[in-house]
């Protein structure tokens, strides 16, 4: 039994109304709409329920169809390529700082180390202190050139150094400029370790006559280190002489006043 012409129009529009909305025709698909057989009810309610099927059954082969068509444009053996990367993102906000973690376990004991060599510890002996002094309560001793007093000591070690100290009165006097040395001398010899152990008197303006009222005395100390010299007997003096490229004064040592010599023996 056919429809009649009403109901084939109203399905054939509706039909038509699809395809557009979707985009597409019914020919595209090669559907027909039409009821050869004459079975469709001609109800107007039932075409409608019957649309509404088509209507789901042709998105689901709309939707084939565009994927079809779309994918062989991304495809390389027959499979679907990834499209090109994006932008990268903006950096995130730093973290906040993590919990502490808790203490690792002990590490094993470290393989046994080589037997050290035995050396015998050297105990150094205590330091003695090693001193002396020789003094004299009025020397007046006015040469100009030569030993004015001496003071033998006795050095304990070889490695150490003396210091020598003398105190007393001393005058230079003279017409013209002129200069006086006193210096130390150990053994007979100036100390060479490191340098003379001296000290010095120049007068430049000199009195008319040596016995001038310009004669003024006073207590002065020649001091110093010397280093070099062995154990044993050291005999210590203090003496006068000349500067160099100077002419000598009228020279006077330990006047009217107590004069000594301090020795003393430091470690280095």
């Amino acid at each position: 039994m056919a429809p009649s012409a009403g109901v084939q129009g109203a399905f054939g529009q509706r039909s038509q109304t699809l395809g557009l909305d979707l985009g597409w025709s019914c020919e595209e698909l090669g559907v027909e709409l039409s009821d050869p057989s004459g079975s469709l009810p001609t109800l107007g309610i039932f075409y409608d329920s019957i649309t509404a099927g088509f209507l789901l059954y042709f998105c689901c082969l709309r939707f084939a169809c565009l994927l079809s068509k779309l994918c062989p444009l991304f495809q390389y053996n027959g499979v679907c390529l990834q499209g090109p990367s994006g932008v990268p993102g903006r950096d995130g906000s730093p973290g906040t700082n993590g919990i502490p973690g808790t203490p690792g376990i002990p590490g094993r004991d470290g393989p046994k180390g080589e037997k050290g060599e035995c050396m015998r510890e050297s105990i150094e002996e205590s330091w003695t202190p090693n001193f002396k002094q020789c003094s004299w309560s009025a020397l007046n001793y006015g040469i100009d050139l030569g030993k004015i007093a001496e003071c033998t000591f006795t050095k304990m070690r070889s490695n150490s150094a003396l210091r020598v100290l003398f105190s007393g009165s001393l005058r230079l006097k003279c017409r013209s400029a002129c200069c006086q040395r006193w210096y130390f001398t150990f053994n007979g010899a100036e100390c060479a370790g490191p340098l003379p152990i001296e000290a010095i008197i120049y007068l430049d303006q000199g009195s008319p006559e040596l016995n001038s009222t310009i004669n003024i005395h006073r207590t002065s100390s020649v001091e110093g280190l010397c280093e070099g010299i062995n154990a044993g007997l050291v005999d210590i003096a203090i003496w006068v002489g000349t500067c160099s490229d100077y002419p000598r004064g009228d020279a006077s040592t330990g006047w009217n006043s107590v004069s000594r010599i301090i020795i003393e023996e430091l470690p280095k």
